[in-house]
């Protein structure tokens, strides 16, 4: 069983959750381009050389968990059941990413309908965005490839990977931004990853076009 995080950790953790909803709050007051880091700093009584310790940009407050997501989803790439598909690996692991965006005790929980907003809308942040969305995707799906070269090519590695993240990810990004209430918007994005699964049960099969 994991240790608890100890007195300094856990201060840590609340400082860096006390910064990104400050940092959101003023983006969405102030306007994304119009708030600094020395107000964000101010907003939760730190230095602007303590944010520095969190996060390096504005940015990267927007983008707060993408590299542990990232992370997660490799690690379940490389630890494939016995006896599960290719398919069935890459839908757990995205499954595994929506649980992780739609869990009440989830870090980004009651901050992502304003950040997609921030997304959105703001030309610096849907940059960011592309750059993140397609690095993941091209690590996921080398990682994919690694693991399984006898099963399926690079291509096809790209396309398993692009379907089933991409699905989900652009319906819950629009529902969001729209303003739907989350729970329709998860139920959503699972519909849209259910579509993207009909189109690729061939993928790890005797037959491929």
């Amino acid at each position: 069983m994991a240790e608890s995080p100890g007195l300094r950790e856990r201060k840590k953790l609340r400082t860096r959750r006390a910064l990104i909803e400050a940092a959101l709050g003023l983006f969405v007051e102030k306007g994304y381009e119009e708030t600094t880091l020395a107000e964000i700093a101010a907003a939760v009584d730190i230095s602007p050389r303590t944010f520095f310790s969190y996060f390096a940009t504005k940015e990267d407050v927007i983008f707060f968990d993408s590299q542990a997501r990232l992370d997660r989803a490799l690690a379940m790439l490389a630890e494939r059941r016995p006896g599960e598909t290719v398919a069935e690996l890459m839908l757990r692991v995205v499954e595994n990413s929506l649980d992780w965006a739609a869990a009440p005790d989830d870090e980004a929980m009651g901050l992502t309908a304003a950040r997609v907003h921030l997304i959105m809308s703001v030309p610096a942040l849907q940059a960011r965005t592309l750059h993140v969305l397609v690095n993941s995707q091209r690590r996921l799906a080398e990682a994919l490839h690694r693991a399984h070269p006898e099963e399926l090519d690079l291509i096809e590695a790209f396309a398993l990977v692009g379907a089933l993240l991409g699905a989900p990810t652009i319906t819950a990004m629009a529902l969001l931004d729209r303003g739907d209430p989350p729970d329709q918007v998860w139920a959503a994005a699972r519909q849209a990853l259910d579509i993207a699964v009909q189109g690729l049960r061939w993928v790890g099969s005797p037959y491929r076009p």
